[in-house]
């Protein structure tokens, strides 16, 4: 392990102190920040929020596109001893207000179009707003810089709010020792170096989006915020600024793998990372196929300990539908139905153990009750552990698959069905792009299997041979009762399918 052992955590905010003082550290649209410029406008940005918001631990909270602000809020806001809470740019004037009242934040710096949607009732008046530029200008204008912080490793520095896949959001609380970990982490397993540029395109809410920042400064790299529009930008912006790193989620793999990609541009990528959804055997194949010199991680996580697994890219080609093996500072457990550790072969679910739990959700103990619970004996780390819900198997080499969530599986006709399994048969065939399954209630059977599927590009038999070839691959009780095919697939605020919209639409 070449970065700091778990005991000699440092706080959150010294992430800005690791690259040398004249390398590249953020480019922004306004020109490029070196890390000795990075880390005077991070100490500026913690010196004017500690002046306007003087109580530690208060909540202030963000809501703007990629730019100075949302990169420089992680590190600045807990340097001042705040916690910061992420908005997705993405999400309407409702949820925020949601956001801001759950967190009880006292402060929102927003860009003023987004600022400008809010209603009546949305902001408490204990919640004073602020626009980013004003933020900006005034933190450059305050004399004076803060030094770096000296806070607790287990004190709280952000509430992540995921999106999740029924009701509210619920906040994820995590401390400097989670983050500064997680960026060590996966710093260590990508083999990131100084001279390693990624293109951030996953929002900077989302806790995978976040580390492609954290990870990044932590090997002293530099990092390039894009908010793209079309997946095309991704290509451009990754020759116009020689990127290296590249992080996403399926659908856009999915979108990224249709592009004429340029053998000069793909072969500036050393390393693929792939989270919030398994890679599919036909997309890695693509991938592999158009990125030939990159190494193509495929990675499980969950907010509420940050990330899992991961897969050593050497293996990607033999094994493309696992999920690895535990990433440094995490103990992965398969327990199954009878609380015992589960055998090879033997379905259970995923328990993480160890530094990279979260501490709960935020005041929200009935919910924290329910998955972050007392770790199994066998656990190495013991404390408290996040019981996933998603359902694993472990093979006689150590590596894991998923099997699918408790809370996804489809019960038709007694029959416990993965929608993955049905996703990855239509996959398969070469006829769609994409693929989701599920279940909608149905008199007599209990739930009938619904799949929602996009055509891959070029097919013109699509609809006619997609169940016939299904017929051929799935067992009858396994087969779609309806196909419904799309033009697009909804997409959510992080970037991945949203299944809640579809299974809203087809239960309508």
């Amino acid at each position: 392990m070449r970065g700091s052992p778990e005991n000699s955590v440092l706080p959150l905010d010294h992430l800005a102190l690791r690259g040398d003082d004249e390398a590249d550290a953020l480019v922004l649209r306004e020109g490029v920040l070196s890390y000795r410029e990075l880390r005077s406008r991070v100490s500026r940005l913690a010196a004017w929020l500690a002046h306007e918001v003087p109580d530690k631990g208060a909540r202030v909270a963000s809501w703007a596109a990629k730019g100075e602000l949302t990169c420089l809020m992680p590190l600045a806001a807990a340097r001042a001893g705040l916690v910061h809470v992420p908005i997705n740019p993405l999400l309407k004037h409702a949820q925020v207000a949601h956001i801001l009242a759950d967190s009880g934040a006292v402060m929102l710096i927003g860009t003023p179009a987004r600022l400008k949607t809010l209603q009546d009732g949305d902001v408490s008046s204990q919640c004073r707003i602020v626009e980013e530029a004003q933020a900006l200008n005034d933190a450059q204008d305050l004399a004076g810089d803060l030094a770096p912080s000296t806070a607790d490793p287990d004190d709280l520095a952000a509430i992540l709010y995921t999106s999740g896949s029924t009701g509210r959001p619920k906040g994820v609380m995590l401390s400097h020792a989670n983050m500064w970990l997680g960026a060590d982490s996966v710093a260590d397993y990508l083999g990131m170096a100084s001279d390693d540029r990624t293109l951030a395109v996953l929002p900077l809410s989302f806790d995978y989006g976040q580390n492609q920042l954290l990870s990044t400064w932590y090997a002293g790299g530099c990092v390039v915020p894009l908010d793209y529009l079309m997946p095309r930008d991704v290509m451009k912006a990754v020759e116009r600024h020689a990127i290296t790193t590249l992080a996403a989620v399926p659908p856009l793999w999915v979108q990224v793998c249709e592009l004429d990609w340029p053998a000069e541009t793909a072969a500036r990528l050393r390393r693929l990372t792939n989270s919030g959804g398994a890679l599919t055997v036909d997309l890695v194949h693509r991938m592999r196929a158009l990125f030939p010199g990159a190494r193509l991680f495929a990675m499980y996580g969950l907010t509420e300990a940050f990330r899992s697994t991961y897969l050593d890219p050497d293996l990607i080609d033999t094994h493309p539908t696992s999920m690895g093996t535990a990433i440094p500072h995490a103990e992965i457990l398969v327990i199954n139905d009878m609380g015992d550790i589960a055998e090879a072969g033997q379905e259970g679910e995923l328990v993480h153990c160890g530094p990279l739990v979260a501490q709960g959700y935020w005041q929200d103990p009935e919910r924290t009750a329910e998955r972050y619970k007392p770790a199994p004996k066998a656990s190495v780390y013991g404390g408290t552990a996040v019981w996933s819900g998603d359902r694993v198997k472990r093979d006689a080499d150590g590596l894991l698959y998923f099997v699918g969530r408790r809370d996804a599986m489809i019960k038709s006709a007694g029959n416990r069905i993965s929608p993955q399994e049905i996703e990855e048969a239509a996959l398969a065939t070469g006829l769609v792009a994409e693929a989701v399954a599920l279940g909608v209630k149905d008199e007599r059977l209990g739930q009938a299997v619904h799949l929602v599927v996009r055509a891959a590009p070029g097919t013109s038999d699509a609809q006619t041979e997609l169940p016939r070839k299904l017929m051929q691959e799935l067992p009858n009780f396994m087969q779609p009762k309806v196909i419904h095919w799309r033009d697009a697939m909804p997409i959510g605020p992080n970037g991945k399918i949203d299944r809640t919209s579809l299974q809203t639409e087809l239960a309508a």
